[in-house]
This record gives C-alpha cells, sequence and structure tokens, in this order.
C-alpha cells in the first residue's frame, strides 16, 4: 500500500511528529490497511472557540481554545485540557491522538482526545482563571458529556479547574453530573489514589520489566529524573520496593549520592522548600544531564519530552528505561537506544496509570459508589501488569522494540473494533 509519510509539525525534534512517525512504522508492521490507517490517522471533530473574558481591570480579552475528539471507536473521548501559551491546534491533534493510543494499550473503554486554551495561568489571577474556564465549558457544553467526551486536568490546571468544569457543566444541564470531568476534588466525586497514580504505574511497569530482565530490585540503582508529582511518586515507590534511588532532579538541577538518597526526606525538603528540591543537602549537585548518563539500572525520565535525543543517546549506560513523562524520547534517538540493547518501556504504556485511574473516577461516579484506596490501587496494578505482558508479548512475538510494540498492539485494538462498528 502506499503510505505518505506524515508531514513534519513545525519544531525540529517535535515529540508529536515522533509519535507519528511510530503509528507509522507500527502501521506497517501490522500490514494495515491504507483505508484504516487514514481514518486512524485524521481525528474525528476539531473545535476551536473565541472566548471573551471579563479581566480584572475591567478589560475584555478574547483567548482561543480548542477541543480535538481524536476518536470515539472504542468509547467516548477522553483527554485533558491545558492552560499553556503555546498550546497551538497541531499540538492539541497530536495529543488527542497519543491519548486514543494510550487508552488502548490498556484496554479502557475510551477514546481519545485533548483540549485547551492558549493562555498563561501564572500571569492570570484566580477570577480570571474561573471566568476563563467558566467560558471555555460554556463553549464546549455540546462536546462535553459522561457519554460523549471527558475531559481532565493537564499542564497549567488542576482539581480546581475541574471542580469549576464540572460546576459549569452541571448548571447548563440543570443537575449535578459528576461524571463529565475526572481529577475532581475529592469531595466532588474524585477518586482516591489518584494523585499517586502515574507514579505508580511507571513502579508497576519498571518492576514487571525488572522481573522479565532477571534484574533483582534489592540489587538495583535506579535514577529519577523529574521530582514533580509522577516522578516523586515513581522515586518513592521503587525505594520502598527495595531500589536504591542514587539520584533525582528538578529544574534547580540534579541531586546524587552514590549510596542512595533518602526519597522520603527529599521529598519533605521539597515541600519546605517552595516546591523544589533546590541546595537538598544530602547529595552532590550534577546536571539533568549527567543524570541521564549515570551507570544505572533503571531510567525513569519523568520531566519534560525530548530529553533523550541522538545527541546524548550514546552515553546512556541504563540497561532499562522507564517513561514517566510524555514524550521523553525522540524518535532519532530510538535506533541509538535499541542498538545498544537498552529495553524502553514506553510512556503510552508506563504512565497511563493516570488515566486508567481516571477511567475509575468515571466508574465510581457512574455506579455512584466510592471505592477504597487498596481495591483502587488493586485493580489499576492489574491493569497495568496485564497491559506491559500484552506488549512485551507482542515484542518478542514481532522482534520489534517495545515502543512499537505498545503501539501494535493499541493500533490492532482500534482497527479491529473499527472493522466490527464499520464505516459508512
Amino acid at each position: 500500500m502506499a503510505y505518505i509519510e506524515p508531514a513534519p509539525l513545525k519544531d525540529k525534534e517535535n515529540p508529536f511528529e515522533a509519535m507519528m512517525s511510530r503509528f507509522h512504522k507500527a502501521s506497517q508492521i501490522l500490514g494495515l490497511e491504507e483505508e484504516i490507517y487514514n481514518v486512524l490517522k485524521n481525528p474525528t471533530r476539531q473545535v476551536i472557540v473565541s472566548l471573551p473574558v471579563t479581566m480584572d481591570d475591567g478589560a475584555i480579552r478574547v483567548f482561543e481554545g480548542y477541543r480535538v475528539i481524536h476518536s470515539t471507536i472504542l468509547g467516548p473521548s477522553k483527554g485533558g485540557i491545558r492552560f499553556d501559551p503555546h498550546v497551538n491546534l497541531d499540538e492539541v491533534k497530536a495529543l488527542a491522538a497519543w491519548m486514543t493510543w494510550k487508552c488502548a494499550v490498556v484496554d479502557i473503554p475510551y477514546g481519545g482526545a485533548k483540549g485547551g486554551v492558549t493562555c498563561n495561568p501564572r500571569e492570570m489571577s484566580t477570577g480570571e482563571i474561573e471566568r476563563l474556564m467558566r467560558a471555555y465549558t460554556q463553549a464546549m457544553a455540546d462536546v462535553f458529556g459522561p457519554d460523549r467526551d471527558i475531559p481532565a486536568p493537564d499542564m497549567g490546571t488542576g482539581p480546581r479547574e475541574m471542580a469549576w468544569l464540572m460546576d459549569q457543566f452541571s448548571r447548563i444541564q440543570g443537575m449535578t453530573t459528576h461524571a463529565v470531568v475526572t481529577g475532581k476534588p475529592l469531595v466532588m466525586g474524585g477518586s482516591l489514589g489518584r494523585t499517586e497514580a502515574t507514579g505508580r504505574g511507571v513502579m508497576v511497569s519498571a518492576m514487571a520489566a525488572m522481573e522479565k530482565l532477571k534484574i533483582n530490585p534489592y540489587k538495583a540503582t535506579c535514577a529519577v529524573q523529574g521530582f514533580g508529582n509522577v516522578g516523586s511518586w515513581a522515586a518513592n515507590l521503587l525505594h520502598e520496593r527495595g531500589l536504591l534511588v542514587q539520584a533525582i532532579s528538578d529544574l534547580s538541577g540534579a541531586y546524587y549520592n552514590e549510596k542512595g538518597i533518602d526519597v522520603a526526606a527529599a521529598t519533605k525538603y521539597r515541600e519546605v522548600n517552595n516546591g523544589s528540591i533546590e541546595g537538598f543537602p544530602e547529595a552532590q549537585k550534577i546536571t539533568n544531564e549527567q543524570l541521564l548518563t549515570l551507570p544505572v539500572d533503571l531510567l525513569v525520565p519523568a520531566a519534560t519530552e525530548d530529553v533523550i535525543t541522538h545527541s546524548n543517546a550514546a552515553n546512556i549506560q541504563a540497561k532499562l528505561i522507564v517513561e514517566g513523562a510524555n514524550g521523553p524520547t525522540s524518535s532519532k534517538a530510538d535506533d541509538i537506544i535499541n542498538e545498544k540493547g537498552i529495553v524502553v518501556v514506553p510512556d503510552i504504556l508506563a504512565n497511563a496509570g493516570g488515566v486508567t485511574v481516571s477511567y475509575f473516577e468515571w466508574v465510581q461516579n457512574r455506579l455512584g459508589y466510592k471505592w477504597t484506596a487498596d481495591r483502587v490501587n488493586r485493580r489499576s496494578d492489574r491493569i497495568m501488569k496485564d497491559a506491559f505482558t500484552n506488549v512485551y508479548k507482542t515484542a518478542q512475538e514481532y522482534k520489534v522494540p517495545m515502543r512499537i510494540a505498545a503501539y501494535m498492539v493499541a493500533i490492532d485494538k482500534v482497527a479491529k473494533t473499527y472493522k466490527y462498528r464499520g464505516g459508512y
């Protein structure tokens, strides 16, 4: 079949462009028909809205908002809303596709979506952010819905913004509708276990991969890049399971201790130090770049995209990489990493613990019944383990890296469902 290479997006080493090239590769190995390739490549619906918002000084400012529904083949679409100055349609489109594959790989009955507003929340007051979120919800009232499209927090948004979204949508509907959004505060129908869900999924993926590679966790070393929500939870949970966490990092730099870092102490230090681990006394300071190339068994990039690139991939000494962040490895680095024999548990599998527990929140809202934290953790661990086993088996069977195998599992599931449901 005559595949057309996906058009590159504007940035050079763009993680979303990289995602499309991997989708392309996996589709070719699967022998996907051209018609289905084209269906899965293109988003189902793209909505662009103008949002006039009254600012604190009385002036009216117009913001641009987006919601892209990539697919509803497996079920209602799911994906976050980001408030960021760099939000644009290309980025939102690619992130929506990413969500489709992420939901499919962990076998959750959701399609993929993403939303965003081009704004800088750091320069806005609480009242301005609230009015913007309510305006966005109002404009998307016919897009959102518990059975249509279920948003969640993303960059620049959190439980507070999801509470406003739920309230505004409920006012429009004339009834309280908890299940329209996930990532809500606990008192408004949020789920226990949601905060640590992504980091916990990273831990579960790492432990499953170490078992396959016969790495003993009690003798293993680990470096975690990024000490935000995902990185700090992953580091804490890996440390609890016997790994020696030798390095952690945030924007201020990386901190290394050959004998191991007390992760709980670092977490406490961050809490009293305005959310930063800058000056952490129990470790020597190194650069984030040095952290990536430490001779550890496990490397967890949990900060931003494109930190492992063609320029530093050859220097990476870890045996196993488990991706906590979205797109931390550029597509140009893939071949170098694979040639070195490093096993990579890719982002769409490793960090899918977050969307798994988001799904549980939606299920609990639909049932009108709250689960215990233990039940949430037990069920999410099982889903993550099953997904890992499935992807690992596919990688072995087709002799491909786990990243391509994850895309193959996801694309195959969506393609088969599409065939059963049929087009027009």
